[in-house]
């Protein structure tokens, strides 16, 4: 089983108060009516051409709703936040020691007393959990049915939204979740498990700015609501929706051999057609031109990561596919 392991590069934005739901469902891409207790979605803010400001993965807590993003985006976000609330009752704070982890596959570090989050952007079997707190030093783990078990509550115990169950707020890590001992191969571990299935984060995958949500999979992993109504951009995005257009796509890269560096330019016949994101290997993510990546398949022709031969394949789970006629550049 996975140890949990500690997202140093991860800060929290909190906002609470009766209001705060209102308003950020007016301008975050994510539903957050949808939102249960005990899961988070990844979602959006985005620029009101439609293209991503910030990323984030967001979650309910006791009054309010809990913000997880890259620590260098967190203040500007929280800032950003605080622009758009004008008179709406809710408080925004900035928590950027706060101590994150995530962990899989019911591992046995886990415990009913841990702020164990599901994380929705990965298939329910393989139990992707984020920690955010453990108030109590955690027992040696027992097996199912004894007293003390330590496992994961089951994902149909997940109750419905506006049902509290007392979701903590409190950021302080336990001895076992402080992460000591885990180094560059267990962060590669979790690279390894966003790349197979496709889960791309700003930063390590795309930059901020130039994306928009189709470009890195947010429509397909519930990081966008076509149905809620307005938020900042919609209209820009629901159109590349109903329309089809959207051309870029996250996919999965692997290479004949290892990959090179991230941000190296994905080429076919010394055009351009895309970059490489998070690597791990020989595998890897990358933000391309899916016409242009059919183009080159349809006729047979490399494409290349550097001097390294890759193949594309659509992650799993996606529902879209390579277009079925050629688009012109």
């Amino acid at each position: 089983m996975i140890e949990p392991i500690r997202l140093s590069d991860r800060a929290l934005v909190l906002v609470t108060g009766e209001e705060a739901e209102k308003f950020l469902q007016a301008i975050i891409t994510t539903d957050l009516s949808e939102l249960n207790e005990r899961e988070l979605k990844p979602g959006a803010l985005l620029t009101p051409q439609g293209k991503i400001l910030f990323d984030f993965l967001v979650s309910r807590i006791e009054g309010g709703l809990r913000f997880d993003l890259p620590a260098s985006q967190a203040a500007d976000f929280a800032k950003r936040l605080t622009l758009y609330r004008l008179r709406s009752k809710a408080e925004i704070s900035l928590q950027n020691e706060a101590y994150i982890s995530t962990s899989w596959k019911n591992d046995s570090a886990a415990s009913y007393n841990d702020s164990i989050i599901y994380d929705r952007r990965f298939p329910d079997e393989l139990e992707v959990v984020r920690h955010y707190e453990s108030p109590s030093p955690l027992p040696s783990p027992r097996q199912d049915g004894e007293r003390g078990a330590s496992t994961l509550p089951p994902l149909s115990s997940t109750p419905a939204p506006g049902k509290n169950e007392g979701a903590p707020t409190s950021m302080s890590p336990s001895p076992r979740l402080r992460g000591e001992g885990k180094g560059e191969g267990h962060s590669t571990t979790w690279t390894a498990l966003r790349i197979a299935h496709g889960v791309a984060e700003s930063g390590h995958d795309y930059a901020l700015g130039d994306a928009f949500p189709h470009d890195v999979n947010l429509d397909q992993t519930g990081g966008v609501s076509f149905r809620k109504g307005c938020f900042i951009g919609q209209e820009v995005v629901s159109r590349m929706q109903h329309r089809g257009t959207a051309r870029r796509r996250v996919l999965v890269a692997t290479g004949e051999a290892a990959l090179p560096a991230p941000r190296t330019p994905l080429t076919v016949g010394g055009r351009e057609i895309g970059t490489l994101g998070s690597v791990a290997g020989d595998k890897g993510l990358a933000l391309v031109r899916i016409d242009r990546v059919k183009e080159a398949m349809d006729a047979g022709t490399p494409i290349l990561a550097g001097e390294v031969t890759v193949t594309l394949a659509i992650p799993p789970r996606a529902t879209f596919g390579f277009p079925e006629t050629q688009e012109t550049a």
